[in-house]
């Protein structure tokens, strides 16, 4: 890795910049410059839309892929003829429009396009976007990138996929459409008759967070900027570089590397960035800058190698907003970005109000909600009890009992489906905090096959690691708890075993490649549910190795687990439909009290002796009363591969993914691909009338509402 990958990496995965970084003032792009513009360019841009083809329930009113695609066209063709230009802008105007990626993620919206026959929806929303570039994101590749290339066949052909540092060669799909122009290092879009060169990129360490598969992503800096002089040798004089690096600091780094660029539009992060006299949606808050701690002005200005002011936006997320950066330019240079730049909120309510895009209702949101709705309706299980899924304090700082429940869904899965894979049946189950989504307290009374989604949205499939040596295991433990009692995506859920652990005690600390740097002191006590002791007062106890099944983000390193490139096996099924499969038959369709108390089971604890286990937790794997425990009463589960091949961590051969942060979100170490928030489908339902689809909540859950959006999740 070049040094600025290097440092930028390290703030994308520890949250803290690795030296001390001022923002830049924009003076170098004066707000009001003497010397006047010849071209004035509107930059159109949205990134991270994720699935989220419908508004959100808690903000029913706002986004929603066929009000952003009304909004996106107005706005278009309104900076295209000059309307609202202000002082300073040029005669002449263009618009170019792009969006930095992940444009689609694994969950109920998503799984609609899984169903057979059905097109791909968010591709169909994309095509009518009319984007004249995009970038790739994480999640593109969260169903490996087999599914990536059908969304790529089924969008409009005159959308260009630009990534100047990743190369697809050894994925034949991705490489056949390399080969038809569709996905190049950059595109050159004529605006107005000038010519406006588009650069893509994307986050360096993808494979820590996703499934690329044989797609590499190289260091950022210099393909980047090869790519940059290679269109301005060729005359291109205005450069505009869309990337998706997780984290808008990144990009603050990334400007103050390269030149030629004249602004950078950013995605992964989900950050809002505004002014005091911009409206937001509802709920939503400007983010605040990761160094200063300042709400992030819309742009942000970095200053380049040369000394000049580069503009740096990004739009939230979730089809929410549509950016619009104006930028005026005199001979190829940037003299000022307009006032009137900013986000501009997608409304359905109020003087701002949008009507939907008839065709966009009609070929996208209508079915998608159709779809939803089923799964809203279909009740898989009743649990007795409330099932905690907050994030903080629960899920990424504790043991809960929802926490328990998708552990025992991975054990559950591993060890049913261990013969039919050849691996040995798994003893401990392993699931990453970050990766349970729903952010709430589901109230005890019926779950439906929405709610498994919504608690297990990610195409994570189970992997099973054979025969890890107890040392490993200690080791898989403390990188749990390393980071207690912050809240962190890699505080782990687990099954078929209880410890203890003590907060005061050395952290473990670990490098990007899973090597321990600093052993970690605060694992204490392990036990296995039969009674087999794995540590006793700190100290490994010998024996013979012990195979953990877990899901793929997690055994190929995500959230810096220390598996270190250990081989694993996928077995069959995603977490959501390991999760399902538990409750429909293992479980017999009911979350007992008994099993799932509230406060957990004592799996977890702080202190020096592990709770003595009782019985086997929760559900024990044994053969439901009918049917096929790999058939999910749901029969979309999209993720599903058939016969999955063995795989080593870094060749997955299938779908694979994110952590629940995501990559991303992965939380902690790893960033939530979006920064902090996406806006999962948590409870809604859609009731279907008058020939139309109206979206309602159904249900509100108690307890806290997604805050984040990138577990890396971004």
């Amino acid at each position: 890795m070049s040094r600025l990958v290097r440092a930028s990496a390290a703030l994308v995965l520890t949250s803290a910049l690795v030296v001390p970084f001022a923002p830049t003032a924009s003076a170098s792009v004066p707000a009001n410059p003497e010397d006047g513009a010849d071209f004035t360019l509107t930059i159109l841009h949205a990134n991270d839309p994720e699935s989220q083809l419908l508004p959100a329930p808690e903000q029913a009113g706002f986004g929603g892929a066929d009000r952003f695609t009304t909004l996106l066209h107005r706005l278009r063709e309104a900076e295209d003829s000059g309307t609202g230009a202000e002082e300073g802008e040029a005669d002449e105007h263009g618009v170019v429009t792009v969006n930095a990626g992940d444009m689609y993620l694994p969950g109920p919206e998503f799984a609609a396009s899984r169903e057979e026959g059905a097109p791909f929806y968010d591709a169909v929303a994309a095509g009518h976007a009319e984007y004249d570039a995009i970038s790739m994101g994480n999640h593109e590749f969260d169903f490996g990138p087999d599914v990536y290339a059908e969304f790529l066949e089924q969008l409009d052909g005159d959308t260009t996929v630009v990534a100047a540092n990743v190369d697809v060669s050894a994925e034949s799909r991705l490489a056949a459409l390399e080969e038809e122009g569709r996905i190049a290092p950059s595109t050159v879009v004529e605006a107005s008759g000038h010519e406006v060169g588009v650069v893509g990129a994307l986050y360096p360490p993808l494979d820590t967070i996703t499934s690329p598969r044989g797609v590499v992503v190289e260091d950022l800096v210099e393909p980047v900027q090869a790519e940059v002089d290679r269109l301005t040798e060729a005359g291109v004089d205005k450069v505009v570089l869309i990337s998706h690096l997780q984290n808008i600091a990144y990009e603050e780094r990334v400007a103050q590397e390269l030149t030629g660029v004249d602004a950078i539009v950013a995605g992964g992060g989900h950050e809002v960035m505004a002014g005091p006299d911009d409206a937001l949606v509802p709920g939503d808050e400007v983010t605040a800058h990761p160094e200063t701690g300042e709400p992030l002005a819309y742009p942000l200005m970095a200053t380049n190698p040369e000394g000049v002011g580069v503009p740096i936006v990004t739009a939230g997320s979730n089809y929410k907003y549509v950016g619009r950066l104006v930028v005026n330019f005199d001979g190829g240079d940037v003299v000022s970005v307009s006032d009137r730049s900013g986000p501009v909120r997608v409304s359905g309510t109020g003087e701002d109000a949008v009507e939907p895009h008839p065709e966009v209702a009609e070929q996208v949101t209508g079915p998608v909600s159709e779809y939803v709705a089923g799964l809203a309706e279909a009740e898989v299980a009743r649990s007795e009890v409330d099932l905690n899924g907050v994030r903080d304090p629960g899920v990424r700082t504790r043991e809960t009992n929802l926490g328990n429940l998708v552990a025992d869904a991975l054990l559950d899965t591993g060890v049913r489906n261990a013969d039919e894979y050849g691996v040995p049946a798994p003893r401990i189950g392993i699931q990453n905090g970050g990766g349970i989504r729903n952010s709430s307290v589901i109230p005890a009374g019926p779950l439906t096959s929405l709610d498994t989604y919504s608690i297990a949205p990610f195409a994570n499939q189970v992997a099973v690691v054979p025969e890890i040596p107890r040392s490993q295991v200690k080791e898989l433990l403390e990188q749990g708890v390393a980071a207690a009692p912050a809240a962190s995506g890699a505080f782990m859920q687990v099954a078929g075993v209880n410890f203890a652990y003590d907060p005061e005690r050395t952290a473990q600390v670990v490098d990007e490649e899973g090597v321990v740097l600093t052993p970690g002191e605060r694992v204490r006590n392990v036990v296995l549910h039969d009674g087999t002791v794995l540590v006793e007062d700190g100290e490994v106890v010998e024996g013979e190795p012990i195979t953990v099944v877990t899901n793929d983000f997690s055994a190929r390193g995500g959230d810096m687990y220390p598996f270190r490139g250990a081989d694993f096996t996928v077995v069959g099924a995603t977490y959501q439909g390991a999760l399902e499969n538990l409750l429909t038959g293992t479980l017999e369709g009911r979350v007992t009290e008994e099993a799932y108390p509230e406060g957990g089971s004592g799996r977890i604890v702080v202190g020096e002796q592990a709770t003595v286990p009782d019985g086997d937790g929760g559900g024990k794997p044994t053969d439901p009363p009918s049917g096929d425990p790999t058939d999910p009463a749901d029969p979309t589960d999209p993720a599903d591969p058939t016969a999955p091949p063995t795989a080593g961590p870094t060749a997955p051969t299938d779908p694979g993914k994110d952590p629940g942060k995501p990559g991303g979100d992965a939380g902690g170490p790893l960033p939530t691909t979006g920064g902090a928030l996406f806006g999962l489908v948590a409870a809604a339902a859609v009731a279907v009338a008058a020939g139309g689809a109206a979206l309602y909540l159904a249900r509100r859950r108690g307890g806290a509402a997604e805050g984040e959006a990138a577990e890396t999740d971004s």
